[in-house]
């Protein structure tokens, strides 16, 4: 008898596979597909030679936790006690996977807003809690008065996920200040900040929950060096959490994974004394203005995308099939993969929307453009 009855092959999964069956380009999958900064590689080469490859401590490599330390204060003004309020994950998936089974019990509630990512609602529902679907509006702002009235004695967590994937939308002042009123009422709720794509915002300056003083001591920080260096493949994200709820964390972590990749710790410790985070930012936002550029002529809509790598259309004007059938058709008859946006909605919301990942090589880009541009 299956655990997660409800829960299928991941949308990703399905679109890289038809991806590779048509050999279409793969503009679904969020991951890079230009090189590694060679800064990075050359500390990976030659940490390779050295003794480097057992285990870590629990928590982290120490000198990376210091420095992640160092990061957050440098990024938010915001100190962490790096023996207490930190902790090295396995990806980001695996933090919020680490949490929710920490933190949720049998029987609570847990908000999440739709169109949400997909990895937060099987932690919830292998801790017998029950996860409470909340829409955004239409042009993915919070209706914090609907939020509010889906809260209730049950609720344990609400995840909220800033830079938002998938629609590139981030938080605004008023949002947090909706926010923190909102907890007010709830004392006993937690915050799960999904915040992978801190650094790669654009116009608009993105807000962090760690610089909410009033979020701070009920808030779970979830970040990736995966997404911010160009590195998924190597599953290196971290949590920030006051101790109460650290070492709650910390309990699961250690049975879960117990350490995380020891050779990809140090050489992220060495590469944050070399790597200014403005550069990713900068990186991104170049890719997303040529990309933008590239589909100006085409027949698509282009929706705003104020952070992550991610850039999401309207298809409206081009057809009326749901959004499942026309990406399937965008691959095998034009050879480019994209993402349907209704798959990150409970109740399969379909609002002619689609997501594109940017994070290619201008080559890839191009080619994908002119494709799209011929629909």
């Amino acid at each position: 008898m299956s655990k997660l009855p409800n829960i299928s092959t991941s949308i990703f999964t399905v679109m890289s596979k038809m991806a590779a069956e048509y050999n279409a380009i793969n503009l679904s999958q969020g991951f890079p597909n230009f090189p590694v900064d060679e800064r990075l590689t050359a500390i990976v080469a030659k940490l390779a030679k050295e003794n480097v490859h057992q285990y870590t401590p629990m928590s982290g490599y120490p000198p990376l936790l210091s420095k992640i330390a160092v990061l957050i204060q440098n990024s938010y003004q915001r100190t962490v006690h790096p023996e207490t309020e930190l902790l090295v994950t396995a990806g980001a998936t695996q933090g919020i996977f680490t949490t929710i089974l920490a933190l949720v019990k049998t029987n609570d509630e847990v908000i999440i807003l739709d169109p949400s990512y997909d990895c937060y609602e099987a932690p919830v529902l292998l801790s017998q809690a029950t996860p409470i679907r909340v829409t955004l509006n239409d042009d993915y702002t919070p209706n914090w008065k609907i939020i509010e009235n889906a809260c209730s004695s049950k609720t344990k967590m609400i995840i909220i996920n800033n830079p938002h994937n998938p629609t590139g939308k981030i938080l605004t002042e008023s949002d947090f200040e909706a926010l923190e009123m909102l907890l007010e009422k709830y004392p006993d709720i937690v915050l799960l900040s999904d915040e992978v794509y801190e650094y790669i915002t654009f116009e608009e300056k993105h807000i962090s929950a760690h610089t909410r003083e009033k979020l701070l001591n009920r808030c779970v920080m979830v970040s990736s060096f995966g997404k911010s260096f160009h590195v998924t493949g190597w599953k290196i994200g971290y949590l920030v959490a006051p101790d109460y709820l650290m070492k709650e964390i910390k309990k699961v972590h250690q049975f879960l994974v117990f350490s995380v990749n020891s050779i990809c710790q140090v050489a992220i410790s060495a590469y944050l004394d070399l790597v200014s985070t403005a550069e990713i930012g900068e990186l991104y936002q170049e890719k997303r203005d040529y990309f933008r550029q590239l589909l100006k002529n085409s027949r698509f809509k282009l929706m705003p995308c104020e952070g992550t790598y991610f850039q999401v259309v309207s298809y409206e004007t081009i057809s009326n099939e749901n959004d499942v059938a026309f990406c399937k058709r965008l691959i095998i008859e034009y050879g480019v993969a994209a993402i349907p946006i209704s798959t990150f909605y409970d109740d399969g919301k379909d609002l002619k929307l689609i997501r594109f990942c940017f994070a290619k090589d201008n080559a890839t880009l191009e080619e994908a453009g002119k494709r799209l541009c011929a629909i």
